[in-house]
This record gives structure tokens, sequence and C-alpha cells, in this order.
């Protein structure tokens, strides 16, 4: 399969430290508090993981399709929510969630992606915590 990769934009060691780093940073910020993190499905699923692994503060996981053909199975409203992406291309169907996951009332909402594609943006997306910015590839 090697053989199909013309380009390896990031080593495993380079996302594994990464990962951590993020993991660090969200205990910080979310120190004394349990955070509700959102996996959309599928693709974020192995970063989700990760990071679950690398988070140091009470974290209850829930997962999402975009399309709302998976909903999540508890309510979100009080709670403080960290939506989980695993990359971030155009930022449309990110927006749409993200104001779908607001009307539920949570205290708090932010967001985590692995990979970010700016360039290929086409409605802005505030980013809470990135892994990477890589090019359009």
């Amino acid at each position: 399969m090697i053989n199909d990769v013309e380009k390896v934009l990031l080593s495993e060691e380079q996302l594994s430290q990464k990962i951590a780093e993020l993991g660090e940073e969200i205990s910080k910020d979310y120190q004394g508090k349990e955070i509700v993190a959102i996996c959309v499905l599928k693709g974020a699923i192995l970063f989700m993981a990760d990071l679950a692994r690398a988070v140091k503060v009470p974290m209850a996981l829930d997962f999402m399709a975009v399309r709302i053909l998976k909903d999540l199975d508890n309510s979100i409203e009080g709670k403080h929510v960290l939506v989980v992406e695993d990359i971030i291309d155009s930022g449309v169907t990110l927006k749409y969630l993200l104001k779908n996951l607001k009307s539920r009332k949570p205290a708090s909402i932010k967001l985590c992606t692995l990979l970010n594609k700016p360039e290929r943006r086409r409605v802005e997306v505030d980013i809470d915590y990135c892994g990477f910015t890589v090019p359009d590839y």
C-alpha cells in the first residue's frame, strides 16, 4: 500500500507529538471541568481515540454523523462541548454542525481538528485547537 502514496506529509512521530500537545492544551483549558467530546463520524474516530488518551480531565465521548444520520445519545445542554474533527476543508458542513450544536444550549463549544486546509475554505470556521495546517493535497 505504501507504493500508492505519493508523499507523506506528516510522520507518525509528528502526529503523536502534536496529539499529545493538543491533549495537554485542552486539559489545561478545561481544568476542573468535564468535557463532552463529539466525534464527527467517521473520519475522526482514530484521532478522537488518540486525543481521548491524551486529555487528562474527565471527558465523555459521543458521536455524530453530519447529515444527522446518527445524532448524539445524550443532551449537551449546560455542558462543555469539544467537537473533534479529523480535517477541515471548505468548512460548510462544520459550520452547519456547529450551529446545530449551539442551538442545544451547551455551556461552551470549542473545535479541535487534526488537519486544517485553509486553501479550501468557503466559509469561516473558528478553530480552537489545530494540529497541523496542510496544503490542499
